[in-house]
């Protein structure tokens, strides 16, 4: 499995966001197909939510790729 450490600016991302900016998704439209058609999952529960806010501390997955979310310390 491949691990992606995230870095967020501010307090959340968009999840379709979150998988275009990391390079999972070469569009965002791309990126709403993707969870629409149920292929990620959020702290290991399938999400629907295109736009679902994600905050630091949560991870993400997608195949065999995982992306955990850091808040920015600066």
């Amino acid at each position: 499995m491949d691990d992606i450490d995230f870095v967020i600016r501010g307090d959340h991302i968009a999840l379709d966001a979150l998988l275009k900016a990391t390079g999972l998704a070469e569009s965002g439209g791309r990126a709403r197909m993707i969870i629409s058609e149920g292929g990620v999952l959020v702290d290991g529960a399938p999400e629907l939510r295109k736009t679902c806010k994600l905050r630091p501390g949560q991870r993400v997955s997608l195949g065999d790729v995982r992306v955990s979310l850091r808040g920015d310390t600066a």
